[in-house]
């Protein structure tokens, strides 16, 4: 398989080879692909999804609140202060 990898992908598989850290590009590739593998990437679902519509709606009638406020909430709920 050939893969064409951008110049500061190259780059930084190289600075990996020559700190030692792998024997090669190849071990580099398939460290990350393990990693992805074990860890893939969220998605997110329409209940994500629609919970990112109605924020930003809210947002737009002006209904945002105060981080301050969020931050306290947050603390009550979770810390019981």
């Amino acid at each position: 398989m050939n893969v064409a990898l951008k110049p500061e992908l190259e780059r930084f598989i190289d600075e990996q080879v020559k700190a030692g850290r792998f024997a090669s590009p190849a071990e580099v590739l398939e460290a990350g692909l393990a990693r992805l593998m074990l860890d893939p990437p969220d998605e997110l679902d329409e209940e994500d999804l629609a919970a990112i519509d109605e924020s930003e709606a809210q947002i737009a009638r002006g209904e945002e609140l105060d981080w301050k406020e969020v931050s306290a909430q947050l603390r009550r709920k979770y810390l019981g202060e």
